[in-house]
């Protein structure tokens, strides 16, 4: 695989262009981890178009056939489907239940009940729930984050 890079200051944005003979599953992977760093998404509040950075965001929820985005003082809307925006999001995010992804980066709290899982985050009163079947997942990745911490 050869890497070439063409810097110039009069580019007005980064564009990535793959070359291949066939579409393997290298390329696949490269490609998901492409899409993966964007850093920011396309939200809508009333008939305003945001770009908000996806640090700030806590986690995203379905509300009937809507997907929100929440941010510690605020909600956007958004035009993606959860399962797509699995497919873009940074490594941080995770599937927590059928109708929600959450920024394991942003939880302060979990409380766990025989059914569900509470998560919370620090300096608002916004939480989600975590489903018993993708808590373990859950649980893993914040061990994961903490062991590589203190690395």
């Amino acid at each position: 695989m050869k890497i070439h890079l063409d810097i110039d200051e009069s580019y007005e944005e980064t564009e990535i262009t793959i070359k291949c003979k066939k579409l393997d599953e290298q390329i696949l992977e490269l490609q998901k981890y492409l899409k993966r760093n964007t850093s920011t998404i396309a939200v809508f509040k009333d008939q305003t178009e945001y770009y908000l950075d996806l640090h700030e965001v806590l986690f995203f929820e379905t509300d009937l056939k809507e997907v929100i985005a929440h941010t510690r003082n605020d909600a956007y809307h958004t035009d993606y489907r959860l399962y797509e925006l699995e497919d873009i999001l940074p490594i941080s995010y995770l599937r927590i239940s059928k109708s929600a992804i959450v920024n394991t980066d942003k939880i302060f709290a979990l409380t766990r009940s025989m059914s569900t899982c509470l998560i919370e985050f620090q300096d608002t009163i916004k939480h989600v729930y975590a489903s018993r079947q993708y808590y373990k997942p859950l649980k893993l990745k914040l061990e994961e984050r903490r062991t590589s911490y203190y690395e």
